[in-house]
């Protein structure tokens, strides 16, 4: 394993993020920090948060236009968004291997791993959309 220098400041980025299950954005992770006390300025915590996406302790999450979202979770899995209010859950179903097969055939790449985000609409959404 890379070696880690994780600061105070650090350590509290990656424990927020560990302690969440709602894939925070920076934004998110600020106001959770400022909540426990901790005042970080916002230099600190997107460079805590680029420190520990590097030393892939986390997973920085780009999904679509919006901004980025952060996971404790760094095994293989996937992620669905709400496409009516932004919500981002896990998915654990593997990606299937052919896939990577025809997309290097298409392509000509290599392919060394893939990330699938799906859209769709939440379970709370749909219900506040059938009131």
């Amino acid at each position: 394993m890379k070696s880690l220098n994780l600061t105070t400041q650090r350590q509290a980025v990656y424990d927020v993020i560990k302690q969440s299950k709602d894939h925070p954005t920076a934004a998110d992770i600020m106001n959770r920090l400022m909540e426990k006390g901790n005042n970080l300025a916002y230099g600190t915590v997107y460079n805590s948060l680029r420190y520990l996406t590097d030393k892939q302790l986390i997973r920085e999450l780009k999904l679509g236009e919006s901004a980025s979202r952060y996971d404790a979770r760094t095994d293989d899995h996937q992620h669905i968004m709400c496409e009516v209010c932004g919500k981002v859950d896990e998915v654990m179903t593997e990606v299937p291997k052919d896939w990577a097969e025809t997309v290097s055939e298409e392509t000509g790449y290599v392919v060394n791993h893939a990330h699938v985000v799906f859209g769709g609409v939440c379970p709370e959404c749909q219900i506040k959309r059938n009131k």
